[in-house]
């Protein structure tokens, strides 16, 4: 059974919400009997995306306001 479990991939200060922010990705697991399989990126996301959403200014991609500009 694969399982999917969110890692943090970078912490940040953010200059939008102004404090640190956690960068995180979905990943899928391969299940027991399929080891060979390498593990998949799913998702990506930002820990303070609704309090990013809420200011009425474009941010970044992690958040899903601005796919021009991601802060990695």
């Amino acid at each position: 059974m694969t399982q999917k479990q969110w890692y943090v991939s970078k912490v940040r200060y953010c200059e939008h919400v102004q404090h640190e922010i956690a960068l995180e990705t979905l990943v899928v697991l391969p299940s027991e009997f399929l080891t060979e399989q390498p593990p998949r990126i799913i998702a990506h996301r930002c820990s303070e995306a609704l309090e990013c959403n809420g200011i009425n200014k474009p941010a970044c991609a992690w958040c899903g306001t601005n796919p021009d500009y991601r802060p990695l």
